[in-house]
């Protein structure tokens, strides 16, 4: 089993919103990062969302030009999954599928050395189901990053059924080099972030379709009462309405009714209205 020390070169499997940011930090705490997706074009959106994220930071002083510069340059984009071969690590941060993971987990299996370790950033499906797709299933473990990657503390680390200790606790290690902190939740549905927080978006979204505040203040009622930085109905503005309804379709499924998702947030997604991504959710974005 590889060891903290000996990873040089992290894989990201996935240029969008997760994908792109685990990058970013990987890159900024000095990793060589490769960047695979399956088409150019969602590599070029994925290095404009990194681009942007580091300006931010450079214009917030968080970071300098230089250090974003030699950021930038350590990520490499490509499309061919054989050129993350040499990855000590690589985390997938693709569709919430399972049928889509167990497909890239099995070619990730074929492709990268034995003693590698294989993370899945996943939010609700089984790291156990994931990794029965590979032949190193005590390699395979959850790192359930929180959106946006690059400015959120939290890494969820998941262990799947036969995830090893040592695999844990270098995901653990992992997290904390990339400047995060950490949590561990056992291989159950939702695990402990999207268990209590997808019934707490879908609940006021509940709230907004029966009339019981506007949005602007269901999101001010919770802020105020909770102390929380975002309302449940701008969270799910910014996680993504069609992220946040397979979470919640996938609890459903395992744990019954109390996570049936709500109507309005079903036919939001069926009008494309997204959220942020799409410039119109529960509020307009510009």
């Amino acid at each position: 089993m590889i060891e903290l020390a000996d990873i040089e070169t992290v894989g990201v499997i996935g240029a969008g919103t997760m994908g792109s940011g685990i990058a970013q930090v990987s890159a900024q705490v000095g990793y060589q990062v490769v960047l695979r997706d399956i088409e150019e074009e969602y590599l070029d959106r994925g290095f404009e969302t990194i681009d942007d994220s580091l300006a931010r930071f450079v214009e917030n002083e968080t970071v300098t030009q230089e250090g974003a510069d030699a950021a930038r340059k350590r990520i490499s984009g490509t499309t061919d999954l054989a050129d993350l071969a040499d990855c000590e690590l690589v985390i997938e941060a693709v569709v919430e599928n399972v049928d889509v993971k167990k497909e890239v987990f099995a070619d990730l299996d074929e492709v990268v050395g034995e003693e590698a370790l294989l993370a899945t950033n996943t939010s609700t499906l089984s790291i156990t189901s994931i990794a029965s797709a590979t032949d190193r299933p005590q390699r395979v473990v959850g790192l359930h990053f929180m959106n946006p990657v690059p400015t959120m503390r939290g890494v969820e680390v998941v262990i799947g059924e036969k995830t090893s200790e040592e695999a844990g606790e270098l995901a653990h290690a992992l997290a904390e080099a990339l400047d995060k902190e950490t949590w561990e939740a056992e291989d159950k549905p939702g695990f402990v972030s999207n268990r209590i927080l997808m019934p707490w978006i879908n609940e006021g979204i509940r709230a907004l379709d029966e009339g019981v505040a506007t949005a602007e203040d269901i999101d001010r009622g919770m802020k105020l009462g909770t102390n929380v930085p975002m309302g449940p109905l701008e969270l799910a503005d910014h996680i993504g309405l069609d992220v946040c309804l397979d979470a919640t379709r996938t609890l459903w499924e395992e744990l019954g009714d109390r996570y049936k998702p709500a109507y309005l947030l079903k036919r939001k997604v069926e009008a494309d209205d997204l959220g942020k991504k799409t410039g119109q959710g529960f509020y307009a974005y510009d």
